[in-house]
């Protein structure tokens, strides 16, 4: 009984250290080929790359010995940070980084890399802490996914040409300590981020305001429209008013018009009175005449 209990420890046993083994052995595929997708995403015009990534060597962790990879332990090709920082590296984001799934860091800065960050970057680098992809070419807006790269604390975006505003959304990331995006062409209200975050870190946008820099103008319907609409409401108001009594003083004035017209020496009540006289003084003299 006690052997065959020994037996099934064993058995158990050897079957973990195989399910752990295949796994490492698939995670440190998927990170070869990550680096293999970098590597060939990108123009490497000062040969950086290309002098010491040489996926030749099937040895144990030998990508750690890479020019700017760090891996969870040197003798497991498991990729922890990629530092490829101020290589003249050229192209666009490169999408094949999904595959270093364990990776928590990522530094791109000061290259020639453009286009647009990736919209689903958050599918690409899930378990980041560290995302810098400042002092590049990179254009368009700041995807609102990188909301969902929750265990982010530092993210540097400045030096680019990045347009639009920045996604409120970012203020969820409670984590982060660092947050850059100065020296862009970024516009509208700054979100409420936290006090660690300076007004340099939003300097030289045109087009952003808010605390920590300039207050914004008002530009959507309020105090100002209300004002400027009540001064309209206000001068039609005026004007009716004084077409109203305009018109008022006019008729009158063509009454006493229309009236002079048909007495202009301002006498007939005088005339109407002498006409009743003459018809009696004409019965009168009638009178006289019969007795005659």
């Amino acid at each position: 009984m006690v052997l065959h209990t020994r037996v099934c420890a064993v058995s158990v046993s050897v079957l973990v250290w195989l399910l752990l083994g295949c796994s490492l052995r698939h995670a440190s595929q998927d990170d070869i080929d990550c680096l293999k997708s970098i590597k060939d995403s990108l123009e490497d015009p000062f040969g950086y790359l290309n002098s010491t990534w040489n996926f030749n060597n099937n040895t144990e962790g030998f990508i750690c010995r890479f020019t700017g990879i760090d891996c969870w332990h040197p003798d497991e090709n498991r990729v922890i940070n990629i530092k490829l920082s101020d290589m003249g590296l050229k192209g666009v984001f490169p999408r094949g980084i999904e595959k270093c799934k364990s990776m928590t860091g990522l530094d791109l800065s000061s290259n020639s890399l453009y286009g647009s960050i990736p919209s689903n970057i958050s599918d690409l680098i899930y378990f980041v802490t560290t995302l810098d992809l400042s002092s590049n070419n990179f254009s368009g807006e700041i995807p609102p996914a990188l909301a969902n790269c929750s265990f982010l604390n530092l993210l540097k975006l400045d030096n680019n040409r990045l347009t639009g505003s920045i996604p409120p959304v970012l203020t969820l990331l409670n984590r982060m300590k660092t947050f850059s995006v100065s020296n862009n062409l970024l516009s509208g209200p700054i979100p409420s981020f936290n006090d660690t975050i300076t007004a340099e870190d939003f300097a030289h946008n045109p087009g952003l305001c808010g605390k920590p820099l300039d207050l914004c103008r008002s530009t959507s319907g309020g105090p100002k429209t209300g004002i400027i609409a009540g001064a309209a409401v206000g001068g039609v108001t005026v004007a009716a008013i004084g077409v109203a009594i305009g018109m008022f003083f006019y008729y009158r004035r063509m009454v006493a018009m229309r009236k002079k017209d048909d007495d202009p020496d301002g006498n007939k009540w005088a005339k109407s009175l002498k006409g009743e006289k003459g018809i009696k003084a004409s019965y009168f003299n009638i009178a006289i005449s019969d007795l005659s």
